[in-house]
Protein backbone atom coordinates (compact mmCIF):
# COMPACT_ATOMS: atom_id res chain seq x y z
CA UNK A 1 0.00 0.00 0.00
CA UNK A 2 2.85 2.37 0.97
CA UNK A 3 4.42 1.99 -2.47
CA UNK A 4 1.25 2.75 -4.39
CA UNK A 5 -0.10 5.70 -1.94
CA UNK A 6 3.55 7.34 -1.81
CA UNK A 7 3.82 8.33 -5.86
CA UNK A 8 0.19 8.94 -6.09
CA UNK A 9 0.28 11.48 -2.72
CA UNK A 10 3.70 13.06 -4.59
CA UNK A 11 1.47 13.19 -8.19
CA UNK A 12 -1.01 15.16 -6.77
CA UNK A 13 1.24 17.88 -4.75
CA UNK A 14 2.95 18.51 -7.57
CA UNK A 15 -0.21 19.39 -9.85
CA UNK A 16 -1.49 21.39 -6.36
CA UNK A 17 1.74 23.46 -6.82
CA UNK A 18 2.13 23.95 -10.68
CA UNK A 19 -1.65 24.75 -10.81
CA UNK A 20 -2.32 28.74 -10.45
CA UNK A 21 -6.20 27.84 -8.57
CA UNK A 22 -5.23 27.81 -5.18
CA UNK A 23 -7.71 30.42 -4.50
CA UNK A 24 -9.55 32.91 -6.60
CA UNK A 25 -12.19 35.12 -6.44
CA UNK A 26 -14.49 37.31 -8.46
CA UNK A 27 -15.55 40.74 -8.89
CA UNK A 28 -18.37 42.65 -11.25
CA UNK A 29 -16.86 45.56 -13.28
CA UNK A 30 -18.59 48.10 -15.03
CA UNK A 31 -16.64 49.15 -18.64
CA UNK A 32 -17.91 52.15 -20.22
CA UNK A 33 -17.21 52.81 -24.29
CA UNK A 34 -18.60 50.57 -26.87
CA UNK A 35 -14.80 49.84 -28.01
CA UNK A 36 -13.82 48.31 -24.36
CA UNK A 37 -12.10 45.25 -25.43
CA UNK A 38 -13.41 43.55 -22.65
CA UNK A 39 -16.98 44.17 -23.76
CA UNK A 40 -15.96 42.37 -27.53
CA UNK A 41 -14.82 39.35 -25.74
CA UNK A 42 -17.63 38.90 -22.80
CA UNK A 43 -20.46 37.57 -23.64
CA UNK A 44 -24.18 37.54 -22.08
CA UNK A 45 -23.58 41.14 -20.34
CA UNK A 46 -26.12 44.00 -19.24
CA UNK A 47 -25.62 47.04 -21.56
CA UNK A 48 -27.14 50.35 -20.98
CA UNK A 49 -29.21 52.37 -23.17
CA UNK A 50 -27.44 55.99 -24.19
CA UNK A 51 -23.63 55.17 -21.91
CA UNK A 52 -23.42 51.80 -23.66
CA UNK A 53 -21.48 50.46 -20.62
CA UNK A 54 -21.60 46.96 -19.75
CA UNK A 55 -21.19 44.95 -16.59
CA UNK A 56 -18.63 42.05 -16.58
CA UNK A 57 -17.58 38.94 -14.32
CA UNK A 58 -13.93 39.11 -13.76
CA UNK A 59 -12.48 35.83 -12.11
CA UNK A 60 -9.06 35.84 -10.75
CA UNK A 61 -7.27 33.12 -9.37
CA UNK A 62 -3.84 32.81 -7.64
CA UNK A 63 -1.37 29.65 -7.27
CA UNK A 64 1.85 29.72 -5.71
CA UNK A 65 3.85 30.99 -8.51
CA UNK A 66 1.44 31.98 -11.09
CA UNK A 67 -1.64 34.02 -11.32
CA UNK A 68 -4.88 34.41 -13.87
CA UNK A 69 -7.72 36.20 -14.80
CA UNK A 70 -10.25 35.44 -16.97
CA UNK A 71 -13.67 37.18 -18.56
CA UNK A 72 -16.58 34.96 -17.48
CA UNK A 73 -17.95 33.09 -20.92
CA UNK A 74 -15.04 34.30 -22.97
CA UNK A 75 -11.90 33.10 -24.08
CA UNK A 76 -10.28 35.95 -22.89
CA UNK A 77 -8.03 34.31 -19.96
CA UNK A 78 -4.03 35.79 -19.23
CA UNK A 79 -2.10 34.30 -16.80
CA UNK A 80 1.76 35.78 -15.54
CA UNK A 81 4.30 35.38 -12.85
CA UNK A 82 3.21 36.09 -8.97
CA UNK A 83 4.59 40.22 -8.46
CA UNK A 84 3.78 42.61 -5.92
CA UNK A 85 2.93 42.22 -2.54
CA UNK A 86 1.69 38.50 -2.91
CA UNK A 87 4.67 37.51 -3.85
CA UNK A 88 6.55 39.16 -1.03
CA UNK A 89 4.40 37.49 1.28
CA UNK A 90 5.42 35.95 3.90
CA UNK A 91 3.07 32.75 3.82
CA UNK A 92 2.96 32.50 0.18
CA UNK A 93 7.02 32.43 0.62
CA UNK A 94 6.88 30.05 3.41
CA UNK A 95 4.22 27.77 1.21
CA UNK A 96 6.72 27.80 -1.39
CA UNK A 97 9.34 26.50 0.45
CA UNK A 98 7.69 24.07 2.40
CA UNK A 99 6.11 22.67 -0.99
CA UNK A 100 9.04 22.38 -2.61
CA UNK A 101 10.88 20.76 0.20
CA UNK A 102 7.68 18.56 1.01
CA UNK A 103 8.31 17.61 -3.38
CA UNK A 104 12.00 16.96 -2.74
CA UNK A 105 11.84 14.76 0.48
CA UNK A 106 9.27 12.29 -0.86
CA UNK A 107 11.09 12.07 -4.17
CA UNK A 108 13.89 10.83 -2.02
CA UNK A 109 11.66 8.81 0.35
CA UNK A 110 9.76 6.58 -3.18
CA UNK A 111 13.47 5.98 -4.07
CA UNK A 112 14.57 4.77 -0.65
CA UNK A 113 11.43 2.16 -0.38
CA UNK A 114 11.94 1.05 -4.01
CA UNK A 115 15.33 0.40 -3.24
CA UNK A 116 14.13 -1.46 0.16
CA UNK A 117 11.42 -3.24 -1.10
CA UNK A 118 13.16 -5.15 -4.06
CA UNK A 119 10.44 -7.16 -5.40
CA UNK A 120 12.95 -8.80 -6.91
CA UNK A 121 15.13 -10.33 -4.90
CA UNK A 122 14.12 -12.81 -1.65
CA UNK A 123 14.21 -10.54 1.04
CA UNK A 124 14.00 -7.24 1.22
CA UNK A 125 16.23 -4.21 2.82
CA UNK A 126 13.64 -3.50 5.65
CA UNK A 127 15.59 -0.62 7.39
CA UNK A 128 16.01 1.18 3.82
CA UNK A 129 12.60 0.99 3.00
CA UNK A 130 11.52 2.47 6.50
CA UNK A 131 13.26 5.00 5.96
CA UNK A 132 12.26 6.16 3.08
CA UNK A 133 8.66 5.72 4.60
CA UNK A 134 9.87 8.63 7.52
CA UNK A 135 10.86 10.53 4.72
CA UNK A 136 7.81 10.25 2.92
CA UNK A 137 5.78 11.03 5.96
CA UNK A 138 7.84 14.43 6.83
CA UNK A 139 6.91 15.15 3.38
CA UNK A 140 3.19 14.97 3.69
CA UNK A 141 3.24 16.98 6.99
CA UNK A 142 5.59 19.39 5.54
CA UNK A 143 2.82 20.04 2.61
CA UNK A 144 0.31 19.90 4.86
CA UNK A 145 1.75 22.60 6.77
CA UNK A 146 1.65 24.96 3.77
CA UNK A 147 -1.57 24.22 2.81
CA UNK A 148 -2.80 25.23 6.11
CA UNK A 149 -1.38 28.29 6.27
CA UNK A 150 -2.24 29.21 3.08
CA UNK A 151 -5.41 28.44 3.74
CA UNK A 152 -5.23 30.64 6.76
CA UNK A 153 -4.59 33.56 5.68
CA UNK A 154 -6.20 32.95 2.55
CA UNK A 155 -7.82 36.14 2.33
CA UNK A 156 -5.30 38.18 3.80
CA UNK A 157 -2.45 36.98 1.54
CA UNK A 158 -0.80 40.15 -0.66
CA UNK A 159 -2.87 42.67 1.25
CA UNK A 160 -1.21 45.39 3.76
CA UNK A 161 -4.39 46.20 6.29
CA UNK A 162 -2.21 49.62 7.22
CA UNK A 163 -1.77 50.87 3.60
CA UNK A 164 -5.56 49.74 2.55
CA UNK A 165 -7.43 52.42 0.58
CA UNK A 166 -11.05 51.97 0.95
CA UNK A 167 -12.43 53.35 -2.73
CA UNK A 168 -15.94 51.85 -3.36
CA UNK A 169 -15.53 52.32 -7.35
CA UNK A 170 -13.03 49.81 -7.10
CA UNK A 171 -14.13 46.32 -7.36
CA UNK A 172 -13.56 44.15 -4.51
CA UNK A 173 -12.83 40.40 -4.91
CA UNK A 174 -14.70 37.71 -3.14
CA UNK A 175 -11.97 35.21 -2.58
CA UNK A 176 -12.83 31.57 -1.45
CA UNK A 177 -10.24 28.13 -1.85
CA UNK A 178 -9.80 27.06 -5.28
CA UNK A 179 -9.48 23.22 -6.41
CA UNK A 180 -5.65 22.77 -6.66
CA UNK A 181 -5.83 23.20 -2.85
CA UNK A 182 -7.91 20.23 -2.74
CA UNK A 183 -5.75 18.22 -4.81
CA UNK A 184 -3.16 19.33 -1.98
CA UNK A 185 -5.24 18.20 1.09
CA UNK A 186 -5.47 14.68 -1.03
CA UNK A 187 -2.08 14.41 -1.70
CA UNK A 188 -0.55 15.31 1.52
CA UNK A 189 -3.26 12.83 3.24
CA UNK A 190 -1.79 9.84 0.77
CA UNK A 191 2.05 10.37 1.42
CA UNK A 192 1.12 10.71 4.91
CA UNK A 193 -0.67 7.33 4.70
CA UNK A 194 1.75 6.07 2.37
CA UNK A 195 4.66 6.71 4.54
CA UNK A 196 2.89 5.13 7.73
CA UNK A 197 2.51 2.10 5.72
CA UNK A 198 5.95 2.24 4.79
CA UNK A 199 6.82 2.33 8.24
CA UNK A 200 5.74 -1.17 9.30
CA UNK A 201 9.32 -2.51 7.44
CA UNK A 202 10.92 -1.69 10.88
CA UNK A 203 8.79 -5.25 12.19
CA UNK A 204 10.87 -8.10 11.97
CA UNK A 205 8.80 -11.51 10.78
CA UNK A 206 8.29 -14.09 12.86
CA UNK A 207 10.51 -16.43 12.01
CA UNK A 208 10.77 -20.09 13.18
CA UNK A 209 12.93 -21.29 15.90
CA UNK A 210 15.69 -24.57 15.48
CA UNK A 211 14.19 -27.39 17.96
CA UNK A 212 17.87 -27.71 18.88
CA UNK A 213 18.80 -24.74 20.18
CA UNK A 214 15.08 -22.77 21.02
CA UNK A 215 17.02 -19.54 22.12
CA UNK A 216 18.42 -19.23 18.49
CA UNK A 217 15.61 -17.27 16.44
CA UNK A 218 16.51 -18.81 12.52
CA UNK A 219 14.55 -16.96 9.43
CA UNK A 220 14.10 -19.30 6.83
CA UNK A 221 16.22 -17.43 4.59
CA UNK A 222 19.18 -18.62 7.06
CA UNK A 223 20.27 -22.46 6.48
CA UNK A 224 22.08 -22.53 10.34
CA UNK A 225 19.77 -25.08 11.44
CA UNK A 226 19.61 -28.64 10.14
CA UNK A 227 16.12 -29.55 11.44
CA UNK A 228 14.44 -26.60 9.44
CA UNK A 229 17.21 -27.22 6.26
CA UNK A 230 16.45 -30.72 6.10
CA UNK A 231 12.52 -29.96 5.95
CA UNK A 232 11.10 -30.59 1.81
CA UNK A 233 8.10 -27.86 2.90
CA UNK A 234 9.45 -24.80 3.82
CA UNK A 235 7.57 -21.88 5.03
CA UNK A 236 7.65 -19.28 2.97
CA UNK A 237 6.64 -15.84 4.13
CA UNK A 238 5.93 -12.74 2.54
CA UNK A 239 6.55 -9.21 3.06
CA UNK A 240 4.10 -7.00 2.18
CA UNK A 241 5.04 -2.91 2.88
Amino acid sequence: MGIVFSPLGLVLVFTAAITPQWREGHARLTVSGTGSFLRAGAKGQRTGGRSGSAEVLLLRSDGLWESCMQVEHSDLRQCWPVTGPYQRDPCVRLAQGLVLTSLFLCGIGIVLACIGVRCWMDLPLRGVAASGGVLVVIAGLLSLSALGVYTHNLKRLGTDPSQRISNPKLPQLSLHPAGSLYFGWLGSCLQVVGGTALLFCFKQPRCPTCPSRPEQTVCPACRSCPEITSKTDMDVYEVSC
